[in-house]
C-alpha cells in the first residue's frame, strides 16, 4: 500500500478499469445492494486541488480521481448567459458582490454588500430584478449528456435557498428575518423555491433520465449545537426541501442532502418528511453526530457520505492516524451504505501523503 508522498506513488499508472465502475458504485448504493467496495468521493479547495497536481503531473480531474480511485460524480450544470447582474457587472446574476480573503495558505471568496440589506417591505422584494430560469442555457447539459461515456455518475441541480438568503441580506439580518420579519423571510424564501424548482426541472428534463443524483442542502448546525429550532426548521424549510426532493424522484433522481455540524435533531424529519436518501458531511467531531449513534438510528434507511474528520485526523494527523480512521470507519460503517470522502473540503493545510493515505487505504481494505 503507498502510504506516503514518494517518488514511487507520484509516477504510477493509473490503475486499469476493474470490477464496478464509479457509475455502478454508486447506483449500487443508492439501490441498497452491494458495491464491488466502498465508493469514494473528494471535497476540496483549489489549493489542494493544485498541489495533487503538481504532485501526480496532471492538471485533469479526471486522471487524478482514476489514479487515486475516487468515484467522484461527475457535476453537469446550465450556464447562466452573461453571469451579470444586469445594474451592475460586477455583481453576479443575484446582484451579490464578493471580495477575496487570503489567509495563510490560500483564499476565499466571501460575499459581502448584501443587496437586499435596507429592504424593509415585500414590495421592494418582489420589485427586485431577480434571475429568471430562462436565462441559464440548458442545452449544454443535453449536449453533454449526449456525449457522457456512462462511467461516472452524473448529478445535476441544487436547493440551499436559506445561504442565498444570508448572502441577499446578510448572515445576521437572515437569521433575524427568520425570527422577526417573517413575511420578508416567506417573500424571499418563497421566490427562491420558485426559480430552483424550475431551473431543476428544467435539468431533470435536459439529462434525459441519465442524472442520477441531485444535492439539497441547508446547513442546519453548528460546531456545538443547532443554528435554529426545529419548529423555525418546519417552518420554514421542510415544505420546500420535500417538494424538490419529489421533484427529483419524479424524475428517477435521488437526493444527497447536506448539512454541517450538529445537525442531528432535525434528521428524523428529513429522513421520514423530506426523504433524504444520503447525508453529508458526518462531522463526527460535533455533538449528537457521533458515527455510531448515526448507523445505529439511521443506518437502515439512509446511506452516509464522509466522515474522514478535516479538522483534526487529515490535516493535522499522521499517515499513521489517517489510516487507523479508515479502519474505525470501515467498522464502524460496516453494517451501513458509507461513501468514504472527507467531512468536507480537504483545506491546503493537509498534507498531501494523508490524502494518498486515505484514498489508498480505503481502495486496499475496503472491498466487500
Amino acid at each position: 500500500m503507498t502510504i506516503s508522498a514518494s517518488t514511487d506513488s507520484r509516477t504510477r499508472p493509473a490503475a486499469p478499469p476493474s470490477g464496478m465502475t464509479p457509475r455502478e458504485r454508486w447506483l449500487a448504493i443508492l439501490e441498497r445492494r452491494a458495491p464491488d467496495r466502498i465508493p469514494t468521493d473528494i471535497w476540496a479547495t483549489k489549493e489542494v486541488y493544485t498541489a495533487l497536481f503538481q504532485h501526480f503531473g496532471t492538471e485533469n480531474y479526471d486522471v487524478l480521481w482514476r489514479r487515486l480511485h475516487i468515484d467522484r460524480p461527475r457535476q453537469l450544470g446550465a450556464p447562466h448567459r452573461t453571469g451579470q447582474f444586469p445594474t451592475d457587472p460586477e455583481r453576479d446574476m443575484w446582484g451579490v458582490a464578493y471580495r477575496t480573503i487570503r489567509y495563510e495558505t490560500g483564499d476565499y471568496a466571501e460575499s459581502q454588500d448584501p443587496p437586499m440589506a435596507a429592504f424593509t417591505t415585500v414590495d421592494e422584494i418582489r420589485n427586485f430584478p431577480w434571475p429568471s430560469p430562462d436565462d441559464y442555457d440548458y442545452a449544454v447539459v443535453r449536449d453533454a449528456v449526449a456525449a457522457d461515456d456512462g462511467y461516472r455518475i452524473l448529478q445535476a441541480g441544487s436547493y440551499e435557498p436559506f445561504l442565498l438568503m444570508c448572502k441577499l441580506r446578510g448572515i445576521e439580518q437572515g437569521f433575524a428575518d427568520l425570527a422577526m420579519n417573517p413575511e420578508i423571510a416567506d417573500a424571499i424564501l418563497g421566490r427562491l423555491f420558485e426559480f430552483f424548482y424550475e431551473q431543476n426541472r428544467r435539468l431533470f428534463d435536459a439529462g434525459g433520465g441519465r442524472i442520477k443524483l441531485t444535492y439539497v442542502a441547508e446547513d442546519l448546525g453548528g460546531q456545538q449545537s443547532p443554528l435554529m429550532s426545529l419548529p423555525m426548521y418546519r417552518r420554514y424549510f421542510r415544505a420546500n426541501q420535500k417538494r424538490m426532493a419529489d421533484l427529483a424522484r419524479q424524475h428517477g433522481v435521488h437526493v444527497i442532502y447536506h448539512t454541517d455540524g450538529a445537525a442531528r435533531l432535525f434528521l428524523p424529519d428529513l429522513i421520514d418528511e423530506v426523504g433524504i436518501e444520503v447525508l453529508n458531511p458526518l462531522q463526527w467531531r460535533c455533538p449528537g453526530m457521533e458515527r455510531e449513534g448515526l448507523v445505529r438510528d439511521f443506518g437502515g434507511r439512509i446511506a452516509f457520505h464522509g466522515g474522514m474528520d478535516n479538522q483534526q485526523t487529515m490535516p493535522f494527523g499522521t499517515v499513521d492516524d489517517v489510516t487507523a480512521e479508515v479502519r474505525e470507519n470501515l467498522e464502524i460503517f460496516r453494517q451501513a451504505r458509507w461513501i468514504c470522502a472527507p467531512c468536507h473540503n480537504l483545506q491546503a493545510v493537509t498534507p498531501i501523503a494523508n490524502i494518498i493515505a486515505m484514498y489508498d487505504t480505503i481502495h486496499e481494505l475496503g472491498a466487500r
